[in-house]
């Protein structure tokens, strides 16, 4: 069982989902019509999926099920990340408006990794 948990909004990690998905819908807002249930659907669906699996891994009842949920976290970043790549090598969006996006998703995976070694402390 975890001791000591604050609430996974207390989490950058958290917030930086956060931040990312709503950078997504932002960007998205801009891709033609057509891809409303394509890409856009996609894409918005694997931003949200980063900071949701987030939160109910640390809404759980054990650290190894909060593991479990971040690796859903790690492979939604993965997602989205080429989901991007393919949006700008569509010519949907420009390289310097998903920057942004991009540096989210940069910061993800180091920090995803230190929450899943600092949780196998505790196992």
């Amino acid at each position: 069982m975890r001791t000591n948990t604050r609430s996974y909004k207390d989490l950058i990690v958290w917030q930086r989902g956060i931040e990312l998905a709503k950078l997504i819908y932002r960007l998205t807002q801009a891709f033609p019509s057509e891809e409303k249930f394509g890409l856009i659907a996609q894409m918005r669906r694997a931003a949200v999926s980063i900071p949701s699996n987030i939160a109910e891994g640390q809404a759980r009842h054990t650290t190894g099920e909060f593991i479990q949920f971040i690796s859903h976290a790690k492979g939604s970043v993965a997602e989205l990340d080429t989901q991007l790549i393919l949006s700008i090598e569509l010519r949907l969006c420009r390289a310097a408006a998903a920057g942004p996006a991009f540096e989210i998703i940069a910061e993800f995976r180091p920090m995803l990794n230190a929450l899943r070694r600092k949780l196998g402390e505790r196992q």
